[in-house]
């Protein structure tokens, strides 16, 4: 059944979730925030402010960190999304998870997903970021218990332990 203007009505969109394949029917409002946590195979999706403030809902949407709040899923279709629980390889963390462990850059957990997503992405594009860099990539990351240092040094410490591996 459909409401005015069709905003009841669905549509069918495919995207890949951590390397698997999702076919869902959404709505023309539903943010991506809201379709990830329906598919039941992610829980680091949280939304806390709903205004794209805070990055607690940061996802990657082909490689690109995205506040899952104000993202239309309708806008994934046929996108490659990866959340947190892509990031490990069996029992063995991400790189970046693991230097968060390392580092006790976190404390209640709550934004650690947005925060490594966000660092991922920086990582990414600068294998080798200086402090100023890493804290202003994650301006629009918020850690309510101030864990900052830590974050900042988790980073940092992946950046090197990358930089090492790959033999530089």
């Amino acid at each position: 059944m459909s409401g005015p203007n069709g905003a009841g009505a669905f549509r069918t969109i495919r995207f890949r979730l951590n390397g698997r394949p999702v076919e869902m029917a959404v709505r023309a409002f539903e943010t991506l925030a809201d379709v990830l946590r329906r598919t039941g195979q992610v829980g680091s999706v949280r939304e806390s402010c709903g205004q794209g403030l805070c990055g607690t809902c940061t996802v990657l949407v082909d490689g690109l960190a995205i506040s899952s709040c104000l993202y239309l899923a309708a806008l994934a279709d046929g996108a490659e999304i990866q959340t947190v629980e892509g990031l490990a390889s069996g029992e063995k963390l991400h790189p970046l998870q693991q230097a968060f462990v390392d580092c006790g850059a976190f404390q209640c957990g709550f934004c650690t997903p947005g925060m490594i997503l966000t660092g991922l992405q920086l990582l990414r594009e600068n294998p080798d970021p200086d402090e100023e860099e890493i804290r202003r990539y994650l301006s629009g990351n918020l850690c309510r218990c101030g864990a900052y240092p830590e974050i900042v040094r988790a980073i940092r410490q992946a950046a090197r332990n990358g930089r090492e591996e790959a033999g530089t």
